[in-house]
């Protein structure tokens, strides 16, 4: 019975001497296939082999065949890393101008503090604008009836609710007293989001049935409220819609 040693040497001498493992040094392509045939070779000596030492040095040998070689340089760097091996590369940081970091750095106190406040100021400022133009469009979406909420939210026509914003925001900002901006509607449905319209800016409508012949219209009229400011909310009515459909809200 052989014993691990003589078997490990015996694997050692069929791996050095097989005409398998010899590379051709000039061809690239060849070397590759050799380099194949050798990594099989070795997994197949892995499948009949028993011994654990001898196993181990088969493992060993395919992964050192499949390590890349390494360069000299790439060797140097990984026995001598900086600082003890070769000089560091410099860095971005050092390579600036030493007058601008001499800026930074000795910079007063009293100054740099105004300038954090500054910014601070200026944050909280914008954030508090977006924060009053979202608390305007919720206000003014909780002044429309909930039975024509649902309705927005069952079946939202931008382009139509669109139409209409662009009619009444320029009938508030354009006229003034008690002008009537009237509209002809006929779909029950359509007429039912013009007045969730009106109702988001703060207006008063009330539909009105005109009589043509034999055809019968609907007229809705729109007009300001008394004493109201009737003061544009920045967000739209479509703009609200979009962003509570899209999860933003």
């Amino acid at each position: 019975m052989a014993t691990p040693d003589v078997f490990l040497q015996g694997e050692r001498d069929l791996f050095a001497s097989s005409s398998l493992f010899e590379l051709n040094k000039g061809d690239t392509k060849s070397r590759g296939l050799a380099l194949e045939k050798k990594i099989e070779y070795l997994e197949s000596l892995n499948d009949r082999v028993s011994n654990r030492r001898a196993r181990r040095w088969i493992n060993d040998r395919i992964l050192l065949e499949l390590v890349p070689r390494l360069t000299g340089d790439e060797i140097r760097g990984l026995f001598a890393p900086p600082p003890w091996g070769d000089e560091a590369q410099p860095s971005a940081f050092s390579m600036t101008n030493v007058g601008e970091w001499d800026k930074f750095r000795n910079i007063d106190m009293d100054k740099e503090a105004g300038v954090i406040a500054a910014l601070k100021g200026s944050s909280s400022k914008k954030k508090s604008h977006v924060d009053a133009d979202k608390i305007a469009a919720l206000t003014a979406w909780h002044r429309v009836d909930c039975k024509t909420r649902d309705a927005f939210r069952r079946s939202f026509l931008p382009e139509l609710v669109d139409g209409y914003e662009e009619n009444i925001r320029a009938f508030v900002s354009e006229t003034v007293g008690e002008e009537v901006l009237v509209l002809r509607v006929q779909d029950p449905f359509h007429r039912l989001l013009l007045h969730g319209v009106c109702e988001f800016y703060n207006l008063v409508s009330t539909t009105e049935t005109e009589t043509k012949g034999t055809k019968v219209l609907k007229m809705t009229k729109i007009k300001k409220k008394k004493g109201s400011n009737n003061e544009l909310p920045t967000i739209t009515l479509c703009q609200f819609l979009k962003m509570a459909k899209g999860g933003f809200w």
